[in-house]
């Protein structure tokens, strides 16, 4: 009898076991997380980290999966998944959505802001309303990073904006294409997972972007020349569908809004650093890292105000405000 016993409890206990793991993975959320640069790219490692510490902080119970360079949706479809809810959170870049409203593109401005400093200013100028519209499309804010200051990658020497004209130029959101515009160079939609091959087909011969973009795409092999014209620091964002942050429980909602936080800092710091280190990995591929010219620093500042005139009248009373916040001492 106790034989028998001693098996009914063993066996009662190892149903009590299984149910419990069915009933632990039948509560367990997954996310998707689409995102438009390589996996080695600091924007995705600092994604792959975050997705951890929120793995972590629930003890499993949400699991995020990122999806790297363009693998799940291109970098233009990604805000739309998230709002429609194709994928849970997603990462955009803020610029690529700039003639959705005009506030999206505002960290892509010329010369607006041209250092980090000034670029978390603008960003806690831009923030209050970034969350008031992504609210209003059914989606939330969870951080953002910047990149590294744009510099302008070149196959030739460029001394100022007149050896641009008629240039192949990449473009990947309304503001750079504008800035092809006002050079007089040929703007070409080309995307973060297909710029080396555009380069080393001859599909485009010149763009304004970081140097980390330049190193991860070993841009070196291709193009001779960046100068470093610091002209903006645009940010990327990271968003969430608002029905699917609802769904979670209060612990998990918080859970993720404390690794967002951390990501956010963390992210920061390793743009920083990225810049740095893409710049050595450019320069030890052969590529020259240049000042521009006084002419061509003129020529873009004057392109800038031009743009950023623009850009006002677009963005009305709403952007006006925004840029006054900024500018405020």
């Amino acid at each position: 009898m106790t034989m028998t016993m001693t098996r009914r409890t063993l066996a009662t206990a190892v149903a009590f076991t299984l149910t419990g793991l069915s009933a632990g993975a039948m509560a367990q959320t997954k996310w998707d997380l689409p995102a438009a640069y390589p996996a080695t790219n600091f924007h995705s490692v600092t994604l792959t980290e975050f997705a951890n510490d929120v793995d972590k902080a629930t003890g499993g119970k949400l699991k995020i999966t990122v999806h790297a360079n363009a693998s799940l949706f291109k970098a233009p479809e990604i805000k739309r998944a998230v709002q429609g809810g194709q994928a849970q959170i997603g990462e955009i870049l803020l610029v690529n959505f700039g003639n959705e409203w005009p506030i999206y593109s505002a960290d892509g401005m010329p010369f607006l802001a041209d250092s980090y400093d000034e670029a978390m200013k603008l960003y806690k100028a831009q923030k209050p309303l970034l969350e008031k519209k992504l609210n209003s499309e059914g989606m939330m804010l969870l951080y953002a990073v910047a990149w590294p200051p744009q510099g302008l990658y070149t196959k030739k020497l460029i001394n100022s904006a007149a050896d641009l004209k008629g240039i192949k130029w990449r473009a990947y959101s309304p503001a750079t294409a504008r800035i092809a515009e006002l050079v007089g160079a040929q703007p070409v939609t080309v995307q973060a997972a297909e710029v080396s091959q555009a380069f080393a087909t001859g599909v485009t011969e010149s763009m304004m972007s970081s140097g980390s973009t330049g190193a991860d795409t070993k841009l070196y092999e291709h193009v001779k020349y960046w100068y470093d014209t610091q002209a903006w620091l645009p940010k990327n964002a990271v968003i969430v569908n608002k029905k699917a942050f609802d769904a979670l429980d209060k612990a998990t909602q918080d859970a993720v809004l404390k690794a967002a936080t951390d990501a956010e800092v963390r992210g920061w710091a390793a743009s920083k650093k990225t810049n740095t280190e893409s710049l050595d990995k450019l320069k030890a591929g052969g590529m020259q890292i240049l000042p521009p010219s006084a002419a061509l620093k003129g020529d873009l500042k004057k392109v800038g105000d031009t743009m950023l005139t623009e850009w006002l009248s677009k963005a009305g009373d709403e952007g006006k405000a925004m840029v006054d916040a900024f500018r405020k001492p």
